[in-house]
């Protein structure tokens, strides 16, 4: 009998100790978010969408919308976010509700965009006399053509040589519609926290001379640095300075005074003491991300002359010895960098994605 009301006396105390265990858990779990999110796609072309995410109890939210497996996501306390896609597709749009007792719960949703290019802007002439069209890239086509051009993949040395903060990687370029993209982004990715693209004609095409019209709009924003330019094709051999550059475009973003100027340069040995030579120009209204403008250069062996939408504002000779590496054959450059020496770096005013957009590069030759 002893026996039989000691383990009758166990079980009930197990049962209790049971019992008091599962209303301990229930007491202290948490309760269910119920996440709901909404998707509001601005038709208007712009590629924005807005987000609002509402969950019981959830003290934040983090959101990633599907334009990258390294993307940054956005944080927000009100569970409201927005974001503007660079070029049309399906995203899927990711947010993650936290409580203050670190429960959590993820919904997403996928999203239709269409993204509008707008044309408005500049065209330069189809033809030039006592010229003919030697090259062309309308970017026809929904990828790059890499007979024409190459990917630079990377960081490079000391950032490009101007301590440059994004990696470039070709995932950055797309070509849809007639119309080069190459889009900057802020996300980490190869020891960097900025991506974005590079793009070179060297060993596929070179050029000695004629008229260069390159169509592009630009990006805005401190730290922003777009750039359309020329090295030498003998750089392999002889190395920088020594092989010259040519800068048809270059803008160093960051507001007024910044986001409406461009700068031609030449970049040169100079028997030994490397020297630069600059000029800007300055639009009369807006900026450069407005609209399409044509960025040129009229190159002989005697001098270089720059336009912004045959505006010229800049000529520098080149037949001096001294100026030698400027009469060889160069091969083009397109490339839009985040950060760097002259720029600075990116701040709390910089909005990303930031994007350039090429139309044509046309090449004219005697």
């Amino acid at each position: 009998m002893k026996s039989i009301i000691s383990a009758t006396s166990k079980l009930l105390l197990l049962c209790l100790l049971s019992l008091t265990f599962s209303c301990s858990k229930a007491e202290n779990a948490p309760a269910s978010l119920n996440l709901q999110l909404a998707v509001e796609v601005i038709n208007d072309g712009s590629g924005t969408v807005k987000v609002t995410a509402t969950a019981n109890n959830a003290d934040r939210y983090y959101f990633t919308f599907g334009q990258s497996s390294t993307e940054e996501g956005v944080r927000s306390t009100d569970g409201k976010a927005s974001v503007t896609y660079t070029s049309s597709g399906k995203y899927t749009i990711k947010v993650t509700a936290y409580g203050p007792d670190n429960s959590s719960a993820v919904a997403t949703k996928d999203v239709d965009v269409v993204v509008a290019t707008n044309n408005d802007g500049y065209v330069s002439a189809e033809s030039y006399p006592g010229m003919k069209l030697s090259w062309k890239d309308d970017f026809a086509g929904d990828a790059l053509n890499t007979a024409d051009w190459t990917f630079e993949i990377g960081n490079g040395v000391d950032g490009w040589g101007n301590a440059e903060l994004q990696y470039y990687k070709k995932e950055n370029t797309s070509v849809k519609d007639g119309f080069l993209t190459i889009t900057a982004q802020k996300e980490a990715f190869g020891g960097y926290q900025y991506t974005s693209s590079r793009i070179k004609t060297q060993y596929n095409k070179s050029f000695k001379y004629g008229r260069i019209d390159i169509r592009a709009k630009l990006p805005k924003g401190q730290g922003i640095w777009p750039a359309l330019w020329m090295l030498g094709a003998n750089i392999d051999d002889v190395k920088w300075p020594h092989s010259g550059e040519i800068d048809i475009m270059e803008l160093v973003g960051g507001g007024p005074g910044k986001d409406n100027t461009v700068y031609g340069t030449i970049h040169f040995d100079n028997n030994g003491s490397y020297a630069n030579i600059s000029k800007g120009y300055t639009l009369p209204k807006g900026d450069f991300s407005d609209k399409f403008h044509v960025f040129s250069i009229l190159w002989d062996e005697s001098k270089i002359t720059w336009f912004v939408d045959d505006v010229e504002f800049h000529t520098q000779e080149i037949s001096s010895p001294a100026r030698k590496e400027l009469q060889e054959p160069f091969f083009l450059l397109i490339n839009l960098a985040v950060g760097g020496r002259w720029p600075g770096s990116p701040d709390a005013a910089t909005s990303f994605p930031q994007k350039m957009v090429v139309d044509y590069v046309r090449v004219f030759q005697k």
